[in-house]
């Protein structure tokens, strides 16, 4: 049997924002939230595997990114989970499994814990939950959440060297730098450089007191879903575990060998094989 790996470019309306997303496959269906400074083409090389294995996938740009609006305000992680859910529901998809990797997967923790019954398992990649242990660690070793939490300063300061900037991030905390291409960066580059593309993206940043509060809140009741969660060897390794096993019940995962923190980029294949595996036994044990 032949699949089809096309996938559609579709934009929804879903309350003050516009969110681009793309589709493709038939399926059980699967939502992938990406990252920051990325946008749903951080998953270009996970979207055909997981297709090909029978995945309907869906990987959406959020609020502020890519070829979604840029609001003003709604940065925190309730609001961004409240526009995915919109769109689910706006595609008709009564229960969803989520991959968030990076601000995606707070995002994607956000999701599941508030629509509890309406989320089917959890992948969560390369991120942690704020607000329920000390971020002094991470403070150290990942300078600029300070910095892009400063009002105006970074979008005044970085205007006209976005590709510079953003090039740093996708080498510095790679394992395998050559898992983001020039190609590729110019993707990236196309969106943020933008109007308000790099603001936007330094929003998800200065929302992060707002998020941690509402995380605070969230992690007082567990999840009970599966939970999937892996860090890079060579960036947050165990963190990504650690702190879903604070917050669900449910774990399971490690670190991933020689992988920086882009892994949908760098591991692809193995990536969804994991999510795919992963997605199986949770259907097994129904």
């Amino acid at each position: 049997m032949t699949v089809d790996l096309t996938l559609s470019h579709n934009v929804a309306e879903v309350g003050d924002v516009r969110l681009h997303y793309v589709r493709g496959g038939q399926g059980e269906p699967v939502l992938l939230v990406h990252g920051w400074p990325q946008t749903w083409f951080s998953w270009r090389h996970v979207i055909p595997r997981l297709i090909a294995a029978g995945h309907d996938v869906i990987a959406v740009d959020m609020r502020g990114t890519g070829d979604s609006s840029r609001p003003k305000t709604g940065y925190d992680s309730d609001t961004v989970a409240a526009d995915l859910h919109a769109l689910v529901q706006h595609l008709g998809i009564p229960r969803i499994r989520l991959v968030g990797h990076d601000n995606g997967g707070r995002v994607a923790y956000a999701y599941a814990a508030n629509y509890r019954e309406e989320v089917a398992s959890l992948v969560f990649l390369e991120s942690k939950v704020l607000g329920i242990e000390s971020d002094d660690d991470a403070q150290k070793e990942y300078w600029h959440f300070g910095f892009h939490q400063e009002a105006d300063l970074p979008d005044l300061l970085l205007a006209g060297r976005e590709r510079e900037y953003l090039s740093f991030f996708y080498k510095r905390y790679a394992f395998d730098s050559r898992a983001i291409n020039a190609e590729d960066i110019d993707e990236y580059v196309r969106c943020y450089a933008s109007l308000g593309g790099m603001r936007a993206g330094f929003e998800y940043y200065r929302a992060f007191p707002e998020t941690a509060c509402q995380s605070r809140e969230l992690a007082r009741t567990k999840l009970t879903i599966p939970v999937l969660a892996y860090g890079g060897s060579h960036c947050m390794g165990e963190i990504p575990l650690r702190s879903m096993q604070r917050v669900a019940q449910h774990v399971e995962g490690g670190i991933i060998p020689q992988c920086g923190h882009w892994i949908p980029d760098e591991k692809p294949e193995w990536l969804a094989e994991q999510i795919v595996a992963f997605h199986g036994a949770v259907i097994s044990k129904r």
